[in-house]
This record gives C-alpha cells, structure tokens and sequence, in this order.
C-alpha cells in the first residue's frame, strides 16, 4: 500500500498506537460521512484530543474536511478506494461481515465451492504437527482478519499453511470484489515446508485466480532477506511445542513490517496453566501484546489429542517487537521429537504387536495403518503400551 499521506500523517501527530490507527480512522469517516470526532474516539478507544489532532492533520493533507460532521474529501475517497483498495467493494456484505455474527448460509455458493476445495487437499502428516481446520474454522479465520482492519490492501503470510487460510482469505475477497479478488490490492503469501500443500495452493491459486504466491521454506533455516519485515499480517498455527510456537512466532515477526499494531494471529492449543503462562512469558520476551484470546475458535478434523478444539491468540507488535530466535534453529521441534514416545499396537486380526514412534519403521499409527500389519496387512490395531523413548 502506497502510504505517503498516512506516513505524513503520522509524523505530524504523537501516537504510540501506531499509524494503523489513523487509517482506521480514514476508513471510519469513509464508510459513515458525517461522523462526530466523539464518535471517532470512541470506536478508536483513543482520547478526544488525539483525535482531533489526527483530524486536523487529514485535513491539512486534503483527505477529509468538517463539513456537517467529518466527510471525506474527493481526494479522500480515491485515497481509500484506490491506494487503500476499497473500490469496487461490496459494501453491505463488508458492513455485516465486520459487525455481525456471519452464517455460512449467506456465503452459500462460495462455501459450497470451498468444500470440494478443502476435500481435495492433501492427506495431514502428523510427523509435522499437521491437523486439518474445518472449512468453518479456515473461513473464521479470514472474517477474523477482515474485522481487524488486516485483509483489504495488506500483505498478509501464513507461516505454514495445510489448513489453507490463503485460500479462504482469497475467496472471501473474490465474494467481497465481485469475482475479481484483484482489486482489493491484497496479497497473500505462502511459506510451507510440504510441497504437497505448495503445489495444490499454487494449482487453486492459477485456477481459480487468486492472489496468492507459495514458496517451500523451512522455518528452522533462516528467512530469505528479501522477505524482510515485509508484511502487515501474520497467520500461523504452529507445532503445539513450546519450541514450535517460539520459532513460528519469532519469524512471524521476522516478516512483519517495523510499525506498532500489526497482528499476528496464532493458532495453538489449549494448555496447561503452568505451560500457558511460560508462553505469555515469550510473547512479553519478545515484545508482542495479547490483545485477545478465543477459547475454542478453531476446530479441527481427527485431532482427538487435542480434543478437535484449539485457542486463537492475536497478538499485536510494539516499539518493543523483536524476534528471540534470529539464525537456524537446530533442537527438537515438533511433538514427536519433544515427547519421544514408542507406542505398542496389537493387529486385531493376528495379534502381531508392532512398534510405532520418532525415527522408527512406523512413525505414526497412521502411516501403520496405510501399509497395514506386517504380518497380515489388516488396517485394525489396539493400542497396547505406551513408553517414553
């Protein structure tokens, strides 16, 4: 987004809540013309007078003027269309996808299409932590990003991505610009270590148009500098490991943009108290503010170990922001590796016991069950014994 004005703007006026704000507040005059400046503090949570002088300064810039409460400008309205990425839009559909409770029913076509869409995307590997969302809970995800001002015109990245929020943000725009995601000036990007889920974004993204671009990456090798501290949102639902949610958040805020109130939404299981607390203690390490956590928000297929739930946490950047892991990341990552466990599984047919965990034959219960018993290749197993590794 080109954000000439907004930086002036900003370097005008003392704010430590960060130049989102002040588009916040363009887009507040924008969508109700004529609101009151109290009107504009209260939406905001900000004082009267800091309000007034952000007015001002739009003012000065030629973007809004005090006409009858504050209007935009001509100059403004392109501004907010066309820089901002609000033209074209539907604007009642927008309205009540911020403000109201949205039922799948109003999104029927889109949602129908979706769910071929998320049936055809790649089977989980659960030896990198991969559970699949609902197409529900991928869709939540998106109108999440809309109501926090981090969907229209933004560069947004998901950090891993088998649960393809790329895809759900995409076609929430495509619904928003009348087919034509194009318009809204968003991009979106995918940084993923399985190729699978590389290829088939990149095969919807072609077929469908839409605005996203997938690069294969592994997170414990360091980001390419060319991706730097450039994005303005950041989803990630990472391992459910202390180590997991530490590096997939430091990178997040490796590609997050150098500006005060950015999200970063994180996906990540409902946990102990004791483990909870060492996590906000990392997100207060590294200088990122929990502005809200959603209990259940996100629901998952086939993730019995977690109880099918998990907690969304948004996470918002301050002066203080700063990644904790900055190089390559060598140690134990994923649960597998964290909490090295053998499992012993009786086929139901033979009674052959087989071991599976980390680094053996059969890491999983389900890639046992795929090739079946060694002994008889039924796909029926009980589990046996459990011990540590």
């Amino acid at each position: 987004m080109n954000e000439g004005l907004i930086d002036y703007v900003y370097s005008q006026v003392s704010i430590k809540e960060g130049k989102k704000v002040i588009e916040n507040i363009l887009l507040d005059i924008y969508f109700k013309p004529g609101i009151s400046t109290k009107e504009m503090a209260r939406k905001t949570l900000l004082p009267l007078p800091l309000v007034s002088a952000i007015k001002k300064e739009l003012i000065k810039v030629g973007l809004v003027e005090q006409k009858r409460g504050v209007n935009c400008t001509a100059r403004g309205n392109r501004f907010v269309e066309q820089t901002m990425g609000f033209g074209h839009l539907d604007h009642d559909l927008y309205q009540r996808l911020k403000y109201e409770q949205w039922q799948p029913d109003e999104l029927k076509d889109m949602m129908n299409k979706l769910e071929s869409v998320f049936a055809g995307r790649p089977q989980v590997d659960v030896t990198i932590d991969q559970s699949s969302c609902t197409l529900a809970t991928s869709m939540n995800r998106a109108v999440l990003a809309l109501r926090h001002e981090a969907l229209i015109g933004r560069d947004i990245v998901c950090l891993g991505d088998d649960d393809l929020v790329s895809v759900s943000l995409a076609f929430l725009l495509k619904q928003l610009y009348h087919n034509d995601a194009t318009k809204s000036n968003t991009r979106i990007y995918v940084f993923e270590i399985d190729k699978r889920i590389t290829s088939y974004v990149n095969y919807l993204a072609e077929t469908e148009d839409l605005p996203i671009v997938c690069y294969e990456m592994d997170f414990r090798e360091q980001l390419p500098p060319e991706f730097l501290h450039s994005f303005d949102c950041v989803f990630t639902d990472p391992p459910y490991t202390q180590q997991g949610m530490s590096l997939f958040v430091s990178r997040g805020i490796q590609l997050l943009k150098r500006d005060i109130g950015l999200p970063i939404f994180l996906s990540f299981a409902h946990k102990s108290p004791d483990f909870t607390l060492a996590m906000q203690r990392e997100f207060a390490n590294m200088g990122l503010l929990v502005t809200s956590v959603l209990p259940r928000f996100n629901e998952y297929i086939g993730a019995e170990i977690i109880g099918n739930t998990s907690q969304m946490i948004v996470l918002q950047s301050t002066e203080e922001t700063h990644e904790s892991i900055e190089r390559e990341y060598r140690q134990a990552l994923y649960t597998g590796e964290v909490k090295r466990t053998i499992r012993l599984y009786e086929c139901k047919h033979c009674n052959r016991v087989t071991e599976v965990g980390f680094q053996m034959q059969w890491q999983t219960i389900e890639h046992l069950k795929k090739e079946g018993c060694p002994n008889c290749r039924h796909e029926t197993f009980e589990l046996i014994q459990k011990k540590n590794a």
